[in-house]
């Protein structure tokens, strides 16, 4: 049960918890322009760095699996102070790195937070939006989790390239943001009514609502070809910069990664008016084109076309994204909305990873563009296949 949105405690609206998730998310893709430097300092192939890149995601699902309903149960509030917390220890395994485990153990703790943030900061915006601000609080929400996501590359490409200290400086910036997120959060209001003690931690699985069953798998599943896209450029793309097309300013390469997410940004904004009937199916339209961009830029080693395919994917994964998480949580009744969030996100974050580990182990035998072109067509047909799905079966655009 969620409180009366009319509350006049809601000092601190749906606008903070978009500034805090976005932080949160911030710092998940912070070492993404510095992969290089660390291949450099230990001496690892293309493949472990998409593992240690997986190993992120490994942590994300396994707390959407064990604990992606758990603020329905004892708030919002205490679930992300607790995704503060494991953002923060993340960053410091970083500034302490000292070799491969600190890496894995950092991604491993951001992981956490990630699937932390993923359920109860949506959850969160969206029920602190008071009536007549659900759509913008639906934006808010998606363009917190995707601009966060693009903000931690371009921020730690700046600092790397122009500042001292490169793989510590970051983190450090990102320690203080955390610890201003977490004063806001300390004052946001609580959303779930009677929040109590988990006494035992269940895993949820993948257990849906009765009313969300129809929509739920057409939107994960579009969800799941536009999270490959993205991790496709968070793991692979600076590689591909720097040793196809020779760009090593990491200012550069965190930028080119920040546009895919700035064109998922720009996707979500123009959902609320193309409306989500035809948001989902033209989003997996848009996410094609910009694959095959992509695909394209790989074979002629084109980094405009590149940029290009970027930000139309983006676009396109923006479009469907938002149009089906806005889809799942309509459906979703207010007690289990947190939950179901998080197993739509759980999709999401099995297409970040799994593609994107096969993406590493093929650069072992069919090299870099060998590699993305094969991931491009895989992620284009599956594209096809949802968007034909979603044009005979469109959801609706209201309850």
């Amino acid at each position: 049960m969620i409180i009366d949105r009319t509350s006049g405690t809601r000092r601190l609206g749906y606008p903070a918890a978009a500034g805090v998730f976005a932080v949160g998310m911030a710092g998940t893709t912070l070492p993404t322009p510095l992969y290089g430097l660390y291949r450099a300092q230990l001496g690892f192939s293309e493949l472990i760095v998409t593992v240690v890149f997986a190993v992120y995601a490994l942590g994300v699902i396994t707390v959407l699996l064990l604990a992606g309903n758990v603020s329905d149960e004892v708030g919002r509030r205490p679930v992300l102070l607790c995704a503060l917390g494991l953002s923060a220890a993340s960053a410091l395994c970083f500034v302490f790195e000292g070799g491969l485990p600190m890496l894995l153990l950092g991604r491993v703790l951001s992981g956490f937070a990630a699937g932390l943030f993923s359920g109860a900061a949506t959850a969160a915006v969206l029920e602190l939006a008071r009536p007549g601000q659900e759509a913008h609080a639906g934006f808010a929400a998606t363009a917190a989790n995707m601009g966060g996501l693009g903000c931690g590359p371009l921020l730690s490409g700046l600092l790397a390239q122009y500042a001292p200290w490169p793989l510590v400086l970051p983190f450090l910036v990102h320690l203080l943001l955390v610890a201003g997120a977490a004063g806001v959060t300390w004052f946001l209001p609580e959303t779930v009514a009677a929040p109590h003690r988990l006494h035992k931690l269940r895993p949820q699985g993948l257990r849906l609502p009765p009313e969300v069953r129809g929509v739920f798998t057409p939107s994960a599943v579009a969800a799941f070809a536009g999270f490959a896209l993205l991790g496709l450029f968070t793991a692979v793309a600076p590689s591909f910069l720097h040793e196809t097309l020779g760009v090593r300013n990491l200012a550069v390469a965190g930028a080119v990664v920040f546009t895919v997410f700035l064109g998922s940004t720009a996707g979500q904004s123009l959902t609320e008016r193309i409306g989500v009937r035809r948001a989902l199916p033209g989003g997996c339209l848009v996410l094609v084109v910009g694959l095959l961009l992509v695909a394209t830029s790989l074979a002629v080693t084109s980094l405009p076309l590149l940029v290009t395919g970027a930000v139309c994917g983006g676009v396109g994964q923006g479009l469907a994204f938002r149009a089906g998480l806005t889809a799942v949580g309509r459906a979703a009744p207010p007690a289990h909305r947190g939950g179901t969030i998080s197993a739509f996100f759980l999709v999401a974050y099995l297409g970040i990873s799994l593609p994107v580990v096969g993406v590493g182990a093929l650069t072992l035998v069919l090299g870099l563009r060998g590699a993305g072109l094969t991931f491009s067509a895989c992620v284009i047909v599956l594209a096809v296949a949802v968007g034909l799905y979603v044009l005979r079966h469109p959801p609706a655009d209201e309850n």
